[in-house]
């Protein structure tokens, strides 16, 4: 193997003396750490994000009906917040039930699966909008809808405050 030349030449001399300490340094956890390390840093429930949708698009809906006065209006907020939020507690329904123990390439996989079936469960719920709502007040569904997407910003914001 050649020498290291340029700006690489001094790498191997300077990490050297850290990585020796580090290696000396370092030490497995014992069961009891891990266990008090584990509920030191709980991560939270993936309910609550549905939870906060749900929760959102009620107040979005109490909104829509104050201001415009019209049961339409309210349905369509609502409806759009069942847009988001359905597919966001099918998903989580999906991530929860499913075996957690598997090799973490397959956890990504059944995550990526999980996704696109939201993703196609929301895009048919917009489809079938007209037809489940009727008259359809698209700004009203639309405004739910963005303001129920935005709770994933909100949970992880507050994910800080859960630790």
């Amino acid at each position: 193997m050649s020498e290291p030349i340029g700006r690489n030449a001094a790498w191997p001399d300077a990490c050297s003396d850290d990585d020796a300490a580090d290696a000396e340094s370092w030490q497995p956890l014992t069961v009891a750490e891990a266990s008090a390390l584990r509920a030191r840093l709980r991560t939270p429930s993936l309910w609550w994000v549905p939870a906060g949708q749900v929760l959102a698009g009620a107040v979005m809906a109490a909104l829509a009906w104050l201001v415009t006065g019209r049961v339409s209006v309210l349905l369509s907020a609502l409806y759009g917040a069942a847009v988001v939020a359905v597919p966001a507690a099918v998903m989580v329904l999906g991530l929860v039930w499913s075996p957690s123990r598997a090799a973490p390439a397959a956890q990504v996989v059944r995550w990526a699966v999980w996704e696109a079936v939201k993703l196609l469960l929301a895009v048919g719920m917009l489809a079938l909008a007209p037809r489940v709502v009727a008259p359809l007040s698209w700004p009203a569904l639309l405004l739910a809808l963005v303001v129920c997407l935005k709770v994933y910003w909100l949970a992880l914001l507050w994910r800080g405050r859960w630790k």
